[in-house]
């Protein structure tokens, strides 16, 4: 029992420490109302690691909290990722966990710019939901497709 929780604390440690990594390198692009938050390809994560939601929950915690957009992103941004990775989870043998973090990150970091910052609504839900299709679709599929054929040999699988 001992093992699968140091197992499941490491694999959400490394997801988090990679999602601020990976934000941070390309910082430039990665917040916004025209963002490509290319971490956000983690997201699709949680359909072979459950412990992946956590990670990102946490990774996008500390993105936020180093980030420029204050306490707004801190809570909602932190809180829509932990949300799209929790169904994605539930979701991981659906078309629906593919979408989730697209959809939930349009709609919803779209609407917190807009009521918090005044930044036009349905112009933000396209870039955001542009941006998180690049990560996800081309970051965070390829990312899953390789686990999937490589898990045999994973540590952590």
């Amino acid at each position: 029992m001992e093992t699968i929780n140091i197992r499941s604390i490491t694999l959400s440690g490394i997801i988090a420490a990679l999602y601020v990594a990976i934000t941070f390198l390309l910082s430039a692009i990665s917040f916004g109302p025209v963002q490509v938050r290319v971490a956000e390809g983690l997201t699709l994560l949680p359909i072979i690691f459950p412990e992946a939601i956590m990670g990102l929950f946490l990774g996008c915690l500390l993105a936020n909290i180093l980030g420029p957009w204050g306490a707004v992103d801190i809570v909602f941004g932190s809180l829509t990722t932990l949300l799209a990775a929790v169904v994605t989870y539930r979701f991981r043998h659906s078309y629906i966990a593919y979408l989730s973090p697209i959809v939930l990150n349009a709609f919803i970091v779209s609407l917190y710019l807009y009521v918090f910052f005044r930044i036009p609504y349905w112009p933000t839900v396209l870039t955001i939901g542009l941006g998180q299709s690049i990560a996800v679709l081309g970051v965070g599929l390829p990312l899953l497709r390789l686990l999937k054929a490589r898990s045999k040999s994973l540590p952590f699988s």
